[in-house]
């Protein structure tokens, strides 16, 4: 084949290997592979309100550097750009990078780029590099606690800040008892595998921080809501959660290997209809609490 000239037949080439190399990674990466895994945007579209209300009072102004870590499709990377600031997104999914790039462009945004990456290891990025760095339900989900938070800690500049939103376990509302109930249908988690939701207990974010040189005095705690909203009724959301959320979709597959997907769709459908405060059968609000961890970068 003649490939001078052929330029397109270049890229396609390009575009073939990277996807093979992805599909390499994913099988050495676990959390790659379970946030590549179904399409969390789906998840993320009900997350869009509460996202915006945090952001509005996270003090962003413009020209502010902003990194959002474990960014997603953008969901509050975007109202930060919104804002002014100049706005970096990072996240380990592949699908979901790709999923900010078109939001952002739609938005007409050009103060914000996504790009690929571990929070484990921000080697890409310079030290002292944001003013604020922003995880809401992204950070925590990654291994190696005590590298993630020296990261964030390098990566942000003296005089900055950074703000993590983080679920609680053991929590009644509705994210803490998704991941419960799932844990209950799955395999245990291998040797060493540390829960990331212990980033929603203060001494564990005391003692990560601590790790990475923060002292106790500057950091501070608040408990908050998120709401998910969603036009489908409980039961059709507990679908979508089913098909297209990573952690639920795993629990399914070995429901089903040991024939009970029907009890976990049960008991997912029961917590949405007891949680959901829409005032319609028909539709889904449901608010869940999280920890807001505020962190002062000296």
């Amino acid at each position: 084949m003649d490939l001078q000239g052929n330029g397109w037949v270049l890229t396609g080439i390009n575009i073939a290997f990277q996807l093979f190399i992805n599909k390499i990674y994913s099988k050495m990466n676990p959390n790659k592979a379970l946030w590549e895994k179904g399409d969390f945007t789906k998840i993320a579209d009900s997350m869009r309100d509460s996202s915006t209300a945090l952001v509005a009072q996270l003090g962003i102004t413009k020209g502010m550097k902003v990194l959002d870590l474990g960014c997603g499709d953008g969901d509050t990377a975007i109202p930060e750009a919104k804002l002014g600031a100049e706005v970096l997104g990072v996240d380990i999914a592949s699908n979901l990078v790709a999923a900010a790039k078109v939001r952002a462009k739609a938005e007409g945004l050009t103060n914000i780029k996504f790009q690929e990456g571990d929070a484990t290891n921000l080697q890409e990025l310079a030290d002292r590099s944001f003013d604020l760095t922003v995880s809401i339900f992204g950070a925590m989900f990654a291994p190696k606690p005590m590298d993630v938070a020296k990261e964030m800690v390098r990566v942000t500049r003296p005089g900055g800040k950074i703000v993590m939103g983080n679920w609680i376990p053991g929590d009644p509302t509705l994210v803490a008892q998704i991941l419960r109930i799932s844990s209950a249908y799955t395999p245990p988690p291998p040797e060493g595998f540390i829960s990331p939701m212990l980033w929603g207990v203060e001494s564990h974010v005391i003692e990560r921080f601590g790790n990475a040189g923060v002292a106790k005095e500057d950091i501070s705690f608040l408990k908050d809501t998120f709401t998910f909203e969603n036009s489908a009724t409980p039961a059709e959301f507990v679908d979508t959660f089913r098909k297209y959320y990573g952690p639920t979709m795993n629990a399914f597959e070995a429901a089903e290997k040991n024939g009970k997907a029907a009890d976990l769709q049960r008991e997912l459908e029961d917590l949405f209809e007891k949680e959901n405060k829409s005032g319609n059968s028909k539709t889904t609000s449901i608010p869940a609490t999280f920890l807001r961890v505020t962190v002062n970068r000296r």
